[in-house]
């Protein structure tokens, strides 16, 4: 079996926010996907990580497409989108003719790319029922899109089991450690690898948040992030990728 070499291309989903270990690394569905290939197939796997919260998709493509091609990756995570959907305004088939031209430049170099949604974070946010319509928009273009084109498609956005608080961070956006291990499982059986029967146990939930909570979260969170919208700032300046070339992943 000739050597994979993945690479995930992204923003804060695929980046791993949510998934902070002790030491302060971040982890997230990416990194667990990579130890799972590893572990199922019995070999090592290069692994790369070019995902930057904060970006959008235009960013994701012009930033992280050509050095993820530069690679020469066997296999490509492709998600983006879920920045756009959160602004004023979005284009959801611009959105898709952008991923589509993505995805046949890594097909041109015999790549094996596969899309994937993040989970269903609307039922947590402001403004959660236009979240929602555009998220089911867009996660249903990509589906459509991923059909056309022969590739696998992961839809978290789907997962009803995601749509519990429990897998959700503080900042309720991005996932928590559980939410991590359930998408990464999700990928790995889509792609027809082994996971661990652990990361797809079912959580008991976990109490709705108090108007306390609401209030330190609008605080803490939804304020930060607003002004970071009318200043034009990203979560993700001056950031570097985690991994913008191989390491080497070995099965446990």
């Amino acid at each position: 079996m000739a050597k994979i070499r993945f690479a995930a291309l992204g923003d804060s989903f695929t980046e791993g926010v949510g998934d902070e270990l002790e030491d302060g690394y971040v982890r997230g569905w990416a990194d667990l996907f990579a130890e799972g290939v590893a572990h199922s197939t019995q070999q090592q796997v290069d692994y790369a990580n070019l995902a930057i919260r904060g970006k959008l998709l235009g960013p994701i493509i012009a930033e992280q497409l050509e050095p993820a091609i530069a690679l020469r990756p066997t296999m490509v995570s492709f998600a983006g989108g879920g920045n756009d959907m959160l602004r004023p305004s979005v284009d959801v088939d611009s959105l898709v003719k952008q991923t589509e031209r993505s995805i046949h430049a890594l097909l041109d170099i015999g790549a094996e790319p596969f899309m994937l949604s993040s989970g269903n974070f609307s039922q947590w946010m402001p403004l959660g029922e236009r979240i929602q319509e555009r998220g089911d928009e867009f996660v249903n273009a990509a589906r459509r899109l991923a059909d056309k084109l022969g590739i696998p498609y992961v839809n978290n956005w789907g997962d009803v089991e995601l749509t519990k608080r429990v897998y959700w961070a503080e900042d309720r956006l991005h996932l928590s450690s559980a939410g991590h291990h359930r998408v990464a499982a999700n990928a790995l059986e889509e792609l027809g690898y082994d996971a661990p029967t652990e990361w797809r146990e079912e959580r008991e939930e976990v109490d709705g948040p108090t108007r306390l909570e609401n209030a330190k979260f609008a605080v803490q969170y939804v304020a930060p992030w607003i002004k970071r919208r009318l200043t034009g700032k990203s979560s993700g300046d001056g950031r570097e990728a985690k991994y913008p070339d191989w390491v080497t992943i070995t099965p446990n």
